[in-house]
């Protein structure tokens, strides 16, 4: 929930820092739609200097969100609480003794199932069958 709503709030500063970025008036031109007379309202100075502050307002928000984005992030995956259960049930389990070793003239189990014993002599090689041609020959 609260990831959304910084996403969103991340979105929109981003939308209006390319506004703000794209209204400024370059010293090459640029795109200078802001630019010109302000109606009086503002001196040309001081429309140069509200836009300055505004882009580094938003600048600074939108790095701050970024930031707040990476955090929300990174503690969304962790798991925030010990689960004690587990951990008290492995220590109810007994204790299992490993297997005993194999005796050395003991067969090797064989991996075709459960209590087999491997056959004996070596395995018999399959005899590959005569190629047989399903596609014509060219004459």
């Amino acid at each position: 929930m609260i990831i959304t709503l910084v996403l969103i709030v991340h979105t929109l500063l981003a939308a209006a820092l390319v506004a703000v970025i794209l209204l400024q008036r370059s010293e090459g031109g640029g795109l200078g739609i802001g630019g010109g007379n302000a109606g009086g309202l503002v001196s040309a100075r001081g429309a140069a200097d509200l836009m300055t502050r505004s882009t580094t307002i938003i600048a600074a928000l939108f790095i701050l969100t970024s930031l707040g984005l990476a955090m929300l992030y990174g503690q969304a995956g962790k798991t925030r609480r010990i689960d004690a259960s587990v951990a008290a049930h492995a220590r109810a389990l007994p204790d299992v003794p490993a297997p005993a070793p194999a005796p050395v003239g003991a067969p090797a189990p064989f991996a075709g199932g459960f209590g087999q014993t491997a056959p004996a002599g070596p395995a018999p090689t399959p005899t590959p069958a005569a190629p047989t041609s399903t596609v014509p020959l060219a004459k």
